[in-house]
């Protein structure tokens, strides 16, 4: 073990998980943010030796930390430069914004489970993601203090696109989300235009239920 694994046990398990997201995924900035952040640091201590697997993971709350590949897809989809704002809705662990500090200029990340927040919170302060503002939500969907956002992402499935949501995104703006029920969703990507909104479907994936106005309710959810 050479001296940089001494200080960084998880480099090399980084680097090949960055590797293997590159069959799927071409923005470098994307690419670079991955191998950036620590994944093991936003997932439970005893599942740290999975971290770089291809996975979702357990991280209580019913909640799980996605699939790099995935987080990975929705991110390129953002198309960010650098100097956005961004709506991170769904925060559960962190990584999904600490991965968006190091693309955008400010990244607002909201989640309705208190302990969630905070442990979020705390451990992107910890590791000085500074542009990352956290806050704690009710049944309403995303942050309109803020709003207007340059792009959104949604970490949990809607049975549709939230009007509430493209509402708060700006002209131009991009948002990505799961879209679908229980057995499965289609990733979508809503383009914000003067006419209206342009909606693709991109791809299948399972993401857990976006609970609140325009979504799902918290006793159960189907379409």
């Amino acid at each position: 073990m050479d001296a940089g694994e001494k200080q960084d046990p998880y480099r090399q398990a980084r680097e090949r998980m960055v590797e293997a997201l590159r069959s799927h995924v071409s923005d470098e900035r994307v690419l670079d943010a991955f191998r950036r952040v620590p994944r093991e640091l936003f997932v439970p201590p005893e599942l740290r030796a999975r971290a770089y697997n291809d996975a979702p993971l357990p991280i209580g709350q019913g909640q799980t930390i996605s699939q790099p590949l995935v987080v990975a897809i929705m991110l390129e989809l953002l198309a960010l430069k650098g100097d956005e704002k961004v709506l991170d809705v769904g925060t559960g662990s962190g990584y999904q914004a600490a991965l968006l500090s190091l693309l955008a200029r400010q990244v607002v990340t909201v989640e309705r489970l208190a302990e969630l927040a905070l442990r979020a919170e705390r451990l992107l302060a910890e590791l000085k993601y500074e542009n990352v503002s956290v806050h704690l939500v009710g049944e309403a969907l995303g942050w309109p203090a803020d709003a207007p956002y340059d792009a959104i992402v949604v970490a949990a499935a809607a049975p549709r696109v939230p009007d509430a949501l493209v509402s708060q995104l700006k002209q131009g703006g991009r948002m990505v989300l799961p879209v679908g029920g229980r057995q499965g969703q289609q990733l979508v990507l809503v383009e914000k235009t003067g006419d209206g909104t342009q909606v693709s479907e991109r791809g299948s994936c399972r993401f857990v239920p976006l609970i609140g106005k325009e979504a799902f309710s918290e006793a159960g959810w189907s379409v």
